[in-house]
């Protein structure tokens, strides 16, 4: 259920001190098969991490032999010594595989501005225990290692005829799109070339973690990697191959939505009847991040008002006054006016679902998303220590 359910794939998570309460930080993930394809797709957001800047440089030719990710410090804003940290995390990798260093691809994640001399020589000796202990079943113990706040690990693999996709995923808080988010490794081994691993693994991610929108905070270290060996010795239908990558990063996005930070609402927002597919995911995100639409569902307060407040914010096309919302089923606003009355509209589950109905096209798109509780606030007020 992990990066090493497909064949050819070895795994391990260790405790190298990183985190205070001694937990897994380093993990390794290492492609045995016969094909060395990579693909990723990185945060768009202009502050970069060190191991973003790195990892652009090392997909660039599209072959990746390893990945190895830290969770206790995000190696963000440290400078030139941080770069070279994750340069020398690299090295330290490819020496002890054979590799070259320009393959292995490096993740961190953790607080910002972290990443002192201490912090490099725990990752440096949690790369080599955890090369040491590389095991094809060591995808679990990989997912625990790389978490944060998250409170699970999330794991997920999907076979079918003769290949297999598997995957792990952190992320509990800033959880929003700019090409990827949060960390994520996808290991196939199914037969790709490499120009096709990285256009499924695009489209794959626009429609699902794209969509994931918690608290509209992109982070500086969110990337999605695919590794693809070809280990099973079949080369998959392109459409069956896209359709099983998306249900994989759907399944992931799904597990961070569930796992985060503080929230005790998933909201799912469906746009229907948009002129266009972009209409939708606008009209969808201005909801997602609308703070004060968050707030009402954590009151289990269904005030449709502040939808369309949100969606009023947008360049979507669409007449306000001929807008339908959707609250768990109840028909709560119609033709921008009210319908049925707040006290049919049963908020109490986790699983809240509204429909936004455009009447303006075709098209539609999900956007998933949280409430805004006191947990989230109060978590998030003291990260640091």
């Amino acid at each position: 259920m992990s990066v090493t359910a497909p064949q050819g794939f070895e795994a391990a998570g260790v405790a190298a001190g990183l985190k205070s309460t001694g937990k897994p930080d380093v993990a390794v993930v290492v492609n045995r098969g016969p094909r060395k394809v990579g693909a990723a797709v990185f945060t768009s957001n202009r502050a970069k991490a060190n191991p973003i800047i790195w990892s652009q440089q090392v997909v660039a030719d599209r072959v990746v032999e390893a990945v190895v990710l830290n969770s206790g410090g995000a190696n963000c804003f440290t400078g030139a010594f941080g770069f070279q940290t994750s340069h020398l995390t690299a090295e330290k990798a490819a020496e002890l595989l054979g590799v070259s260093a320009g393959d292995v691809v490096v993740c961190s994640t953790g607080l910002i501005g972290t990443g002192d001399e201490l912090f490099r020589s725990r990752v440096l000796d949690g790369v080599e225990r955890g090369i040491a202990g590389l095991s094809a079943d060591g995808g679990q113990a990989a997912a625990e290692a790389i978490m944060t706040t998250d409170t699970v690990a999330k794991t997920v693999a999907v076979s079918r005829d003769g290949w297999t996709i598997g995957g792990m995923a952190k992320g509990a808080g800033m959880l929003a799109p700019g090409l990827a988010t949060m960390l994520v490794v996808i290991t196939t081994d199914a037969d790709l070339e490499p120009s096709e691993a990285d256009a499924a693994l695009r489209r794959a991610t626009g429609t699902t973690f794209d969509r994931l929108d918690s608290d509209g905070c992109m982070s500086t270290n969110d990337q999605v990697t695919l590794l693809a060996n070809g280990a099973s010795g079949v080369r998959p239908d392109p459409g069956a191959f896209d359709e099983a990558l998306a249900e994989v990063c759907a399944q992931l996005a799904k597990k961070l939505q569930q796992d985060a930070e503080g929230a005790s609402h998933d909201i799912t927002i469906e746009v229907r009847g948009a002129a266009s597919e972009s209409d939708a995911v606008e009209v969808g995100r201005s909801v997602a991040r609308n703070n004060l639409f968050k707030a009402a569902i954590f009151g289990n307060d269904p005030n449709w008002g502040r939808v369309l407040a949100a969606i009023g914010t947008t360049g979507a096309v669409f007449d306000p006054y001929d807008v339908d919302v959707f609250m768990n089923g109840v028909r709560v606003c119609t033709a921008g006016g009210p319908d049925r009355p707040r006290e049919e509209v049963d908020l109490t589950p986790r699983a809240t679902d509204l429909v936004i109905d455009l009447k303006s096209g075709d098209a539609a798109a999900t956007i998933l998303t949280n409430d805004l509780t006191h947990d989230y606030v109060h978590e998030n007020s003291a990260y640091s220590s």
